[in-house]
């Protein structure tokens, strides 16, 4: 074989392999992922969410949103890296949820308030309320203990001693039920519940239940005080696994979240049903 045909195939070869090692260190680096894939429940949540949209955009982040119509689904797909964060709940739920399922989630953000309403089948005033009457609530742990400290608060019930929301309270912790008949219900449910009642019930009420069920929280009997500590304790938020929660996603979504605009948007539209906390 002639040296130039040797020189040739060495040259080839050499060739071949730069390919080659070109290739895998292609493959080696990923495009970059932005994209923000994030759970939440319709109203407000899924709304408030696409008031950011254009603004992640302008940063270069696709927004992706995947609407759940009950609370165990967010976490769970939270947890499994199906999402990015979810924006449903509060940190006590949050907290509960982790306490029961071994997970590790976080609240990375706190976004707004929905404060708690009673209200009724043709029930004017809760001083009108007869005896023996029907009281429905939320049977989730730390959703139960926020309606029945409601409940408390307009001296419709008595609970025991120390009863707070940080430690929880039940049914069982009820000293006093003035003769009512207080029936605990999966959350997403009191509030059809109620409109199928019988006349002169009342029922304790998620805010974003409330609204998707067209009700007016002027039109409440009773709501939480905005102004309290509930507000910090019952504020939404956005949760995200612990290792992601200082990641550029879940940055960008929380500073898109975080601004005036989205403050505007939430006091036009929903009228004191939902009150920003940042």
């Amino acid at each position: 074989m002639k040296k130039t045909q040797i020189l040739s195939l060495a040259l080839a070869f050499v060739f071949s392999l730069a390919l080659l090692a070109g290739c895998g260190n292609k493959a080696e680096t990923p495009a970059e992922d932005k994209t923000i894939t994030i759970g939440a429940t319709f109203t407000p949540h899924s709304e408030i969410l696409e008031e950011i949209r254009a603004t992640l955009a302008a940063d270069g982040w696709t927004l992706e949103i995947v609407i759940y119509d009950e609370y165990v689904l967010p976490n769970r797909a939270l947890s499994d890296g199906t999402i990015d964060a979810n924006y449903f709940q509060h940190t006590p739920y949050l907290n509960s949820y982790n306490s029961s399922n071994g997970t590790d989630l976080v609240a990375a953000a706190l976004i707004h308030y929905e404060p708690f309403g009673i209200y009724s089948n043709g029930v004017d005033s809760l001083s009108d309320l007869e005896p023996g009457a029907t009281i429905i609530i939320p049977a989730d742990d730390s959703n139960e203990t926020r309606a029945l400290l409601l409940l408390q608060q307009e001296g419709i019930i008595t609970l025991a001693d120390g009863a707070n929301a940080i430690d929880g309270v039940s049914t069982l912790d009820i000293l006093d039920n003035q003769g009512y008949n207080i029936v605990p219900v999966q959350a997403d449910t009191v509030s059809a519940q109620l409109k199928n009642s019988d006349v002169g019930t009342i029922a304790v009420i998620n805010g974003n239940y409330a609204l998707a069920a067209g009700l007016d929280i002027a039109d409440a009997l009773a709501s939480e005080n905005a102004s309290g500590d509930a507000a910090q304790t019952y504020a939404n938020i956005i949760a995200c696994r612990a290792q992601d929660e200082d990641s550029d996603k879940i940055s960008a979504l929380i500073a898109a979240l975080q601004t005036a605009e989205v403050a505007d948007f939430i006091k036009t539209t929903y009228n004191g049903a939902v009150v920003t906390i940042f």
